[in-house]
């Protein structure tokens, strides 16, 4: 398990909405994770600019960040990167293995240690990739195994958010206790919505914290059946899982 002894925390760096006046919002996903074996940052939003100064307002120094985990190969996902490599690059980056070797390049002349998932991987004591899934647009995602139960932070979910939490759910068979990040759910109807939440219920998902490219129709369904359970997001939005 993650660091039975400590708290996660995860905080939302880089967001569609703000949930603290001051600080900015873009399309785009970032969250900075505390608690496990190093310190990880989930993407990098879009714009690094933006991302820097959201961190700077919460407290969060490029410094403490040991450990860069990309969901997928979008611009606002991967775009601040480069200005936090800048910044720090006494970090390891892991991208899924279908980035471009470019981009791979890139990262690594920067000093970074760079590694490629194609498969499920415990990448730190109790924190795993779901390793790459789908067909026309690779994506990873990040399971952390709390003291709770499960926690699943999604970039874009572009492999179908309930494949995402089936994965995490074959990868270390405990219970779902909270689901974060982008479910990419702009495009559906509340019928869709209404059935991807059934399927939530079912996979025994405790609490959900929808982002980004959710869409305000899906938070407001997922508000409605998961009530207390459901967790408001934005940026500067902290949450704690504690034993």
């Amino acid at each position: 398990m993650a660091n039975s002894d400590k708290a996660i925390t995860i905080t939302i760096l880089y967001d569609n909405d703000s949930f603290i006046k001051g600080l900015k919002s873009d399309w785009g996903f970032s969250c900075f994770i505390k608690g496990t074996e190093k310190t990880i940052l989930f993407d990098t939003g879009g714009n690094g600019e933006i991302l820097l100064d959201n961190m700077k307002k919460l407290g969060v120094r490029p410094e403490d960040i040991q450990v860069i985990f990309l969901s997928h190969i979008h611009g606002d996902h991967t775009g601040g990167l480069w200005n936090l490599l800048e910044k720090n690059s006494n970090v390891s980056v892991y991208v899924p293995a279908s980035f471009p070797e470019d981009f791979k390049e890139k990262v690594r002349k920067t000093g970074a240690q760079l590694y490629s998932i194609d498969k499920e991987t415990e990448i730190l004591n109790g924190v795993y990739s779901t390793g790459e899934m789908g067909t026309s647009i690779f994506e990873q995602s990040l399971v952390i195994n709390s003291k709770k139960g499960l926690i699943v932070i999604t970039g874009c979910s572009h492999p179908g958010i309930v494949n995402i939490v089936k994965k995490a759910k074959e990868t270390i068979s405990r219970n779902v206790y909270f689901v974060t990040g982008g479910f990419h759910l702009l495009s559906y109807s509340t019928r869709g919505i209404k059935e991807i939440i059934l399927d939530f219920k079912e996979l025994g998902v405790q609490k959900v914290g929808p982002t980004h490219c959710s869409g305000s129709k899906a938070k407001e369904l997922f508000k409605e059946a998961f009530d207390d359970h459901f967790v408001q997001m934005g940026v500067g939005k902290v949450i704690e899982v504690r034993d």
